[in-house]
């Protein structure tokens, strides 16, 4: 599992190196853009509609669009001060809490949490602390130049650590549009609704739901490879991937037509032998030949 981030974790006086590894992944299937005509991939260019012409790394900067149109430049080195102030490798927890008092909606991505260097009895003895309180930690972290809220509490045998929504972050509920008020509910529409519920009440399992979607997806995917529906693409080589294969396949391909130097038999232990040296390319139609024959030690 690749380390992601490495830092300490702390409450109060108590220290813990710690390491993060991603706890999700994305498992959508990636679908490219092709041209319908040649099968080639889609490129996409940094263009300015103003210059009407393509815009490089080099030539693009950082602005703030404060008003329509009217923008505050930040340049690199105000953005990269900003971030070493700011990105500090450590997770300080600043408050314990009850889990069933944030609501879901806060929560954004999991991260496992492991212990670093000489941290396992910190990391065991924090662990422990938050199963026998059944507590969870409020904290803050910085990940990627971006400041988060975290929460930290256990997940089977480890630490894991949930980065979580500012309150600002989420929008007001009562923006939505055609949200019903009061409504009067027929008690009897009603209890047939929670008998309902009741029936399909069970324990979660998450092992048993699918996605059904990706898994159809990838079965068609397959069908098509399997019955030789693939298309190749137009597009050359990539300059920055070797195939080992192409490239031997082409220096075979570039000797083709060259004069070949045939191999120079060993001379016979007799003294005086003689031997022929490598031949020449064959001469055209008409012309005289004539072979040259040296004596060995002459």
């Amino acid at each position: 599992m690749h380390t992601m981030w490495k830092g300490s974790i702390s409450f109060g006086l108590v220290n813990i190196p710690i390491k993060l590894y991603s706890a999700t992944e994305d498992k959508d299937i990636k679908l490219r853009n092709l041209h319908k005509e040649c099968s080639t991939p889609i490129q996409y260019e940094k263009t300015c509609p103003n210059c009407d012409k393509e815009v490089g790394n080099e030539d693009i900067i950082k602005g703030y669009e404060y008003v329509k149109g009217k923008f505050v430049i930040l340049n690199d080195d105000e953005l990269r001060e900003l971030k070493d102030e700011h990105e500090e490798k450590a997770v300080e927890i600043i408050d314990f809490v009850d889990l069933n008092e944030i609501d879901p909606i806060y929560f954004n991505r999991s991260y496992f949490m492991g212990p670093g260097e000489n941290g396992s009895k910190a990391y065991a003895l924090l662990r422990e602390a938050l199963q026998k309180s059944g507590k969870i930690g409020i904290a803050e972290i910085a990940i990627r130049s971006k400041q988060h809220m975290a929460i930290v509490r256990v997940y089977k045998n480890s630490l894991v650590m949930e980065t979580i929504h500012y309150p600002d972050e989420v929008r007001n509920v009562g923006e939505v549009p055609g949200v019903p008020e009061n409504v009067d509910i027929n008690e009897k529409e009603l209890d047939t609704a929670i008998m309902l519920i009741d029936q399909l009440t069970t324990t979660f399992e998450p092992e048993k739901y699918k996605d059904e979607y990706r898994t159809a997806l990838m079965e068609l995917i397959q069908s098509k490879i399997e019955n030789n529906e693939g298309t190749t693409s137009k597009e050359g080589p990539r300059t920055n991937v070797v195939d080992l294969m192409s490239a031997l396949q082409a220096s075979i391909e570039k000797t083709k037509g060259k004069p070949t130097l045939a191999a120079t038999p060993k001379p016979s232990a007799m003294t005086g032998t003689t031997t022929e040296t490598p031949t020449a390319p064959a001469p055209a139609k008409g012309a005289k030949t004539r072979t040259t024959r040296k004596k060995i030690g002459s």
